[in-house]
């Protein structure tokens, strides 16, 4: 099994676990910052949360990384379209929206179409908002949701 980034490298999975409501993915990483990577694909709520394992001396203040995608299935394949939002779980602390000025220049440079940033503005929106209703925790969140999704 493997998984290919956005800048189409392929790297190999140790772990896919899929559920009603989305794919979860563990691979270890090549990355200098972190050296292994969890993922839940969640096309329902147009996210995929991610969570780094950090390599000593560059760990950061943040639990689950959000991203704000398209995420869809063809077969047996999953896909993601990153719409460049992003959100940063900060444990005991509001969540973070971050990369807004990202999403209005693709969505300016035709990059991403207007419906598409509407539909990521939305995303960003309901999760900051059911994050914030649980206390500043995601997993909280989607559990509520009817999307209990699990870590390593």
């Amino acid at each position: 099994m493997t998984n290919t980034d956005p800048k189409g490298f392929v790297r190999e999975v140790e772990e896919f676990r899929e559920t009603s409501y989305g794919l979860y993915m563990y691979r270890r990483s090549d990355h200098p910052k972190f050296d292994a990577l969890e993922s839940w694909l969640l096309p329902a709520f147009d996210l995929r949360a991610n969570i780094f394992h950090f390599t000593p001396g560059n760990e950061r203040d943040q639990r689950v990384y959000l991203d704000v995608a398209r995420v869809h299935r063809e077969g047996n394949l999953w896909h993601t379209e990153d719409w460049y939002l992003d959100l940063v779980e900060h444990p005991g602390r509001p969540i973070e929206l971050i990369d807004v000025d990202e999403l209005v220049a693709a969505t300016s440079a035709d990059l991403l179409s207007a419906e598409d940033a509407e539909r990521a503005i939305l995303a960003a929106t309901r999760a900051v908002a059911g994050v914030t209703a649980h206390g500043h925790d995601v997993d909280a969140w989607l559990a509520a949701e009817g999307a209990p999704i699990t870590w390593r």
